[in-house]
């Protein structure tokens, strides 16, 4: 079900979400995503779609046990996580690569965001 295409390997999809890919039980999208990308298809991530994107499933951090990685289209940064309960959560969209960033420092905010999903 969660399986990407053998021939093509995802754009700069790091080993991390190769390996955990396969252990993803459930996908949460958080209200925070729902609201920053009210019309994006959570499906284009979960299927690697990577035609859709410039990167996809690109590794940023761990964060206590979090997987942190980041999907980029256009100009639209998507942070989503795979927590140790193997799901995927999709937490914030944004527009602007410097927002990004500092989302990506708060550490305690995004550690909050998962234990909440």
């Amino acid at each position: 079900m969660f399986q990407c295409n053998k021939t093509e390997r995802c754009i700069n999809c790091h080993d991390h979400f190769q390996q955990l890919r396969p252990l993803v039980k459930e996908i949460v999208v958080s209200k925070h995503f729902t609201k920053d990308a009210p019309d994006f298809n959570v499906n284009w991530i979960i299927d690697c779609e990577h035609l859709h994107f410039t990167e996809l499933h690109k590794f940023e951090e761990k964060i206590n046990g979090h997987y942190i990685f980041r999907a980029l289209k256009e100009k639209m940064h998507f942070v989503y996580s795979i927590d140790k309960q193997h799901r995927l959560i999709f937490l914030r969209a944004f527009n602007n690569f410097n927002t990004y960033k500092k989302f990506l420092m708060d550490k305690r905010k995004i550690l909050s965001m998962i234990e909440c999903s």
